[in-house]
């Protein structure tokens, strides 16, 4: 079956897509990319996404048309990686986070809330391809976080047979997925949360250092020519999410604008490169920390995917705090580290295609195993 997956993520920096050929049922299955590309947001189609992510009010009439546009650009996304194609069977479209809420039942919120737009009804309409999309809603309902969702495709496409293995996806957020090794005699789970920033603070970061110029740190050379702030880390790994034991999940609410404020002001005392060398080690102290705090033992193999495979000074920030494991990319086993992500939901929207539940209750707290995303059908 070919299957297109979508999503762009907390960064906003595009929407990816992956055109696929997957096969097989349930966790026995294979997924084939035949073609994946990032289509840029219009620039002030992005700054309207980054303004409403960042708490900025907006009218009902005006989210709507939001909505819309961004099911619009969706669309055209799914219509070009198919060029040159024959037409693909279904699209499992993610959306665009713009809001993300986890269950706090210490203070009385029992479900969450998360808020993705680019509806599908929408795209299946623009594209006349069945669509699924809104997956988070099933496992919300259902008590759990809606996220990550991408652990039980990481099982199915990543699990060794001798290795434990952790597949570490670095977007603008971080999240792990935790295999233990198929011939294991330990008894473990497979585990999943997010670990905390990604790319956001440092993207963030670089547009603030350089007026403007400059959206990313490329390769992270910016970074590397400076030295991290060690004690600052450790002061800032103290905070309350890091410390927080899974089921967890966070987003933009959390690691956006306002926590970029509050490091700036902490590290008022530091050079540009110092402070970028400091937040990129920031990201790379928090994997390390879940992974030694929460998890039940290190891994064999750390597999990074995502924008932050692509940023060799952070790659090695990760080595350097776990030295007992090896680092490498998904690329190095055989799967795009740029459209891991979307190929995820490829196969999330093939396995509802299936009736087969797409979320792991062990990772999100949900109560039990769910179909996950609503299917539109081509009107």
């Amino acid at each position: 079956m070919r299957v297109i997956g979508l999503i762009s993520g907390t960064s906003v920096d595009g929407i990816d897509a992956a055109l696929v050929e997957i096969s097989g049922s349930g966790f026995d299955l294979q997924a084939e990319l035949i073609k994946g590309a990032t289509y840029p947001y219009p620039a002030a189609l992005q700054q309207q996404i980054l303004g409403v992510g960042e708490g900025e009010a907006v009218s009902m009439p005006d989210l709507a048309d939001l909505d819309d546009r961004i099911a619009a650009q969706f669309a055209q996304a799914a219509i070009a990686i198919q060029a040159h194609h024959p037409k693909a069977d279904l699209i499992g479209s993610h959306g665009q986070t713009v809001f993300h809420r986890p269950p706090d039942r210490r203070n009385g919120l029992q479900l969450g809330y998360s808020m993705q737009l680019g509806r599908g009804e929408a795209i299946a309409h623009l594209t006349q391809i069945p669509t699924v999309s809104n997956f988070r809603a099933a496992d919300i309902a259902l008590g759990g976080q809606g996220a990550p969702l991408v652990p039980p495709v990481d099982a199915a496409l990543f699990r060794h047979q001798t290795y434990d293995r952790c597949v570490q996806n670095i977007g603008g957020i971080g999240n792990l997925t935790y295999l233990p090794a198929k011939d294991s005699e330990r008894s473990t789970k497979i585990l999943g949360w997010d670990t905390g920033p990604g790319n956001m603070l440092l993207d963030l970061a670089v547009q603030h250092l350089s007026n403007g110029e400059k959206t990313f740190d490329d390769n992270g050379a910016w970074a590397a020519t400076g030295t991290p702030d060690r004690t600052l880390v450790d002061h800032w790994l103290q905070q309350a999410y890091f410390q927080a034991p899974p089921p967890k999940s966070t987003g933009r609410e959390h690691f956006g604008q306002a926590y970029l404020e509050q490091c700036l002001l902490d590290a008022r005392d530091l050079n540009a490169a110092d402070l970028l060398a400091t937040l990129t080690d920031l990201t790379a102290a928090t994997i390390a920390h879940s992974y030694k705090t929460f998890l039940p033992r290190l891994p064999d193999q750390v597999l990074i995917c995502g924008g932050g495979s692509r940023n060799a000074y952070l790659k090695q920030r990760i080595q350097t705090h776990l030295s007992e494991c090896t680092v490498l990319t998904t690329d190095d086993v055989g799967l795009n580290a740029d459209f891991k992500e979307a190929i995820a939901f490829a196969v999330l929207a093939y396995w509802r295609h299936h009736h087969f539940p797409g979320n792991l209750p062990e990772v999100t707290g949900a109560t039990r195993a769910v179909f996950l995303g609503e299917i539109y059908h081509v009107p």
